[in-house]
């Protein structure tokens, strides 16, 4: 479950609070745990990710509250996301019945332009002598700025509405595109982190055993 960036923006500013009261590295984890939040889908694989980032710093009973309140905050955050995306479903919809309905006014405009036109022409069957007056208004009526040629109702409808639906397919994808990327950097973090918890585990191991020999 992803949030958009403006809602990860408001999440990652508490978990940069979060971090900094337990005393953790934001600029370093801060980025790994938020990917890992982004990418699982169970909270138990959330919750055993964050405890591999954080068990490093923090006590085995404290490490499984902090995780369970970073992922509690997190699906908070992705409840009020859901519910603005709802809401900018709604505005594209409404965007497209507005263009749809500008587009038929326009339809709507040139059939009046067409019956006007036919109804002159009729009277000029009638009469021979045509004026250069009427010539100009039969052109002004037939060639004027409202007239638009039959497909271009589809064309100002669909190109609207697809340029609105593209740009949201795009931003889409560069999210999982940014996704991906913090999930692989994760990956390598966890294993770093892993590995240096174990060079302070032998060294402490090694420490103590010297201790003892000495006394």
């Amino acid at each position: 479950m992803a949030a958009p960036a403006s809602d990860a923006g408001e999440f990652e500013s508490w978990l940069n609070c979060r971090l900094d009261s337990l005393e953790v590295d934001r600029e370093v984890y801060g980025a790994y745990i938020l990917g890992v939040l982004q990418e699982e889908e169970a909270d138990e694989e959330k919750e055993d990710a964050l405890q591999g980032i954080l068990a490093a710093f923090l006590d085995e009973d404290a490490v499984e509250d902090v995780c369970k309140q970073i992922i509690r905050q997190w699906k908070d955050c992705c409840s009020r996301s859901a519910a603005k995306r709802d809401t900018g479903d709604a505005e594209v919809q409404a965007i497209a019945s507005m263009i749809e309905k500008q587009a038929q006014i326009v339809v709507k405009h040139k059939e009046v332009s067409g019956e006007s036109t036919k109804r002159k022409e009729a009277l000029l069957a009638q009469y021979a002598n045509v004026t250069d007056e009427e010539d100009e208004v039969e052109e002004e009526d037939t060639t004027g700025g409202n007239y638009l040629p039959g497909n271009d109702k589809s064309l100002f409808k669909n190109t609207n509405v697809e340029e609105v639906l593209n740009r949201q397919k795009q931003k889409r994808a560069q999210t999982r595109e940014d996704a991906q990327k913090k999930k692989e950097m994760d990956k390598m973090q966890r294993e770093k982190d892993k590995l240096a918890k174990q060079d302070r585990k032998e060294r402490e191991k090694k420490r103590t055993q010297k201790g003892e020999r000495k006394r």
